[in-house]
């Protein structure tokens, strides 16, 4: 957990490199949200959708960003704001920063090496990642690169398929699983219709002209995968591999998710001895039947805005969370872009955020140096921030520095 209140006395870490030291590839990108435009030229625009959506209307997308705008800071003035220090210490592991980056379905199929990219660039810059269960490359490779990744997996309420899964997955070294509670059933995703994008993936005329028209993408990313590693699997979604994404009996892989429940959750902390969180709830409810049934910390999130329409922002129901908490970690995922709306987060009690589409786009643009790019950039708004607001480390960051406008 965040200790908000101990002393800090680790030498401040680098915030970013000098700009001369950038790539000049990468000096164009001056905050997360350029990213976005690079990575939609490349990526065809089945794959965009996929990424940039939500379900039906994006209400729930929209809150995202909506609650964070409707907060303001109340900065203090004439406080000595040198030497400041943005480590953040998150189950007993220091950090760069009080951010990481959060589970990523199919990144491996919108970048090259997707999840190699994002775990190495996390290790690279000392924040964490957290590899998705429908990622498409093997949880034991992308833990070899990066000991620190944590594992998120989308469960069957079935013991048999959970019970070998949590083994595969501590045999491969992991300390810490994360079980996603907000997918019962498949989601409605019109815009992923509109776009031609399907499970599994179908090459119809109006893809293979989506896919053609993308080259940078089509050589870059799906023909060097098919001629280095074969044809994608998901790789992680039980004890044993995935089908092809391509497999049209994908669905039937992935089903019986509505019959998991609380008791799976009590199951797993039983056989799991690392530590375990639950992402995917904004009920404060929720909350207190996590912490009475073990779990080490919890991920407010709405999925993005990908599962229910017009589900609240994880913000909006924080403070709420962190009373409820009692020693349990907050952490919050969706609609982070920016250095102020982390500090946001952490004075509304969460411990913790979670970036995710902007590091995607990253790394669709720009590779592991892209990501890398992107940490950093945020690392050194988080640094200006803080100084601004008057305070020169987390612990300082109290409720009392912002205010609902």
């Amino acid at each position: 957990m965040l200790d908000k209140s101990a002393s800090l006395t680790a030498p401040p870490p680098t915030v970013s490199r000098p700009e001369s030291a950038v790539p000049r590839a990468l000096q164009k990108y001056l905050s997360l949200d350029d990213f976005e435009p690079v990575a939609r030229r490349r990526i065809p625009k089945f794959l965009y959708g996929y990424i940039s959506g939500g379900a039906e209307t994006d209400a729930a997308l929209r809150d995202n960003r909506r609650a964070f705008d409707e907060y303001g800071f109340v900065p203090r003035v004439l406080n000595d704001v040198s030497g400041r220090d943005q480590t953040a210490t998150l189950f007993g592991k220091t950090y760069a920063s009080p951010f990481g980056i959060p589970p990523m379905g199919s990144s491996a199929l919108c970048a090259y090496r997707g999840d190699i990219v994002l775990t190495e660039a996390a290790k690279a810059e000392n924040v964490p990642m957290i590899l998705s269960a429908s990622s498409l490359i093997t949880l034991e490779d992308v833990r070899a690169a990066n000991q620190d990744a944590w594992y998120q997996a989308y469960l069957a309420g079935l013991p048999e398929r959970i019970e070998p899964l949590v083994d595969r997955v501590a045999a491969a070294g992991y300390d810490t699983f994360v079980v996603t509670a907000d997918v019962p059933v498949p989601p409605n995703r019109e815009n992923n219709i509109r776009n031609g994008f399907q499970v599994p993936l179908a090459i119809t005329p109006r893809v293979f002209w989506d896919t053609v028209t993308h080259p940078h993408w089509l050589f870059g990313t799906w023909a060097r995968t098919l001629m280095n590693h074969g044809m994608p699997h998901f790789e992680n979604m039980d004890a044993q591999r995935g089908p092809p994404v391509l497999a049209k009996n994908l669905m039937r892989n992935i089903g019986a998710r509505d019959q998991l429940a609380w008791r799976h959750v009590e199951m797993i902390r039983k056989r799991w001895s690392g530590k375990l969180v639950v992402k995917g709830l904004v009920s404060p409810a929720d909350a207190r039947i996590a912490r009475e049934s073990g779990v080490d910390g919890v991920m407010l999130s709405n999925h993005g805005g990908r599962q229910l329409d017009y589900t609240i922002s994880g913000l909006r129901t924080l403070p709420e969370i962190a009373a409820e908490a009692k020693g349990m970690t907050v952490m919050l995922d969706g609609g982070i872009r920016r250095g102020t709306d982390v500090i946001k987060a952490l004075a509304l009690g969460a411990h913790f955020v979670w970036v995710g589409r902007p590091f995607l786009y990253a790394a669709i643009a720009g590779g592991q140096g892209g990501v890398q790019r992107a940490i950093s950039l945020l690392k050194a708004e988080i640094d200006r921030d803080l100084a601004l607001l008057g305070i020169r480390k987390l612990s300082e960051i109290t409720p009392d520095l912002v205010r609902r406008f």
